[in-house]
């Protein structure tokens, strides 16, 4: 399908797309750009296939697939190589999480002879580094690609993903960061502002709290060790859309607050329930298991 792929960032995202490209043979050659030692380390354990490069330069000169999976804020500092070695059959994606600033970022800086056509797999996890990565990671798990005017490149991106075992759906990029400042964005900075509520709140009680963690606050806490670069990059570069929700959170909230003060057990199990139907309907899109406890192995 390629002959040669480079990822530039190889940490879990990147080096599940190495993994399963791999796997799957989807190029002749593999080439990582990666800036951690300790990380290149790891990645050379992954597979003999994979050639290290020390410096973007014209080694990039017949590369067919750049695929950025560093943090957003690192792809202002990529461009200027990729406008001097890549040539123009050549195809970029990336897999950052927003993508309105992506769009126009890539207008203002990129070559008009390169095409950059944008990613997202919606595949994350709370750990990062190579050491996670998998081949399956992307597997029966939706990629959104930005549409673009250029199809047959678009096409083969599309036909990239769905050989890493993605479902794969075409949108625009005003509509993916609308559709994910609620559905991922928003989420991240509930469990990163509740784990910091509880530790205000232990601070004040003078008492270990965060040992009787339950079910809630544990699995917030999962979601808050997240790599706090990337989302620091997601909360900037989304930020009209972040702000839109977290306003709408807020008078949802106020609205329980009210609801509990004033005992209204009509409204507040009104609003419960309809909760627990979109659960249901999580689990009838296959978006995860129905077992207890997330399917986790119990003690």
């Amino acid at each position: 399908m390629f002959k040669k792929i480079l990822i530039i960032g190889c940490g879990l995202i990147g080096s599940s797309i190495l993994r399963g490209s791999i796997t799957k043979k989807i190029s002749k050659h593999y080439f990582v750009y990666e800036k951690s030692h300790k990380n290149i380390q790891k990645i050379k354990k992954i597979s003999n296939k994979i050639r290290i490069l020390k410096i973007l330069d014209n080694k990039l000169s017949d590369v067919d697939l750049v695929v950025l999976s560093t943090p957003m804020s690192e792809y202002e500092k990529i461009i200027p190589n990729l406008n001097r070695y890549l040539n123009k059959n050549c195809l970029i994606t990336d897999v950052g999480s927003t993508k309105e600033n992506i769009l126009k970022l890539k207008n203002k800086r990129l070559s008009k002879s390169l095409d950059w056509i944008t990613s997202h797999p919606i595949s994350g996890s709370e750990v990062s580094g190579p050491e996670y990565g998998t081949k399956n990671l992307f597997v029966n798990k939706w990629c959104v690609v930005v549409n673009d005017k250029n199809k047959t490149k678009q096409n083969k991106l599309l036909k990239f993903w769905k050989k890493l075992g993605s479902k794969v759906i075409i949108m625009d990029a005003k509509t993916h960061d609308k559709i994910f400042s609620i559905t991922s964005h928003l989420p991240h900075l509930i469990a990163y502002n509740l784990i910091k509520t509880a530790q205000d709140f232990q601070k004040k009680q003078k008492k270990d709290v965060i040992k009787f963690s339950a079910g809630g606050l544990r699995d917030f806490s999962r979601i808050a060790a997240s790599n706090e670069i990337m989302w620091r990059d997601i909360f900037f570069n989304n930020k009209k859309n972040i702000v839109s929700a977290i306003n709408l959170f807020i008078n949802n909230l106020n609205s329980f607050k009210k609801n509990i003060e004033n005992l209204d057990d009509r409204t507040l199990r009104k609003k419960l329930t309809n909760s627990k139907k979109v659960r249901q309907h999580i689990l009838s899109l296959k978006q995860d298991v129905a077992k207890p406890d997330f399917g986790r192995e119990q003690d």
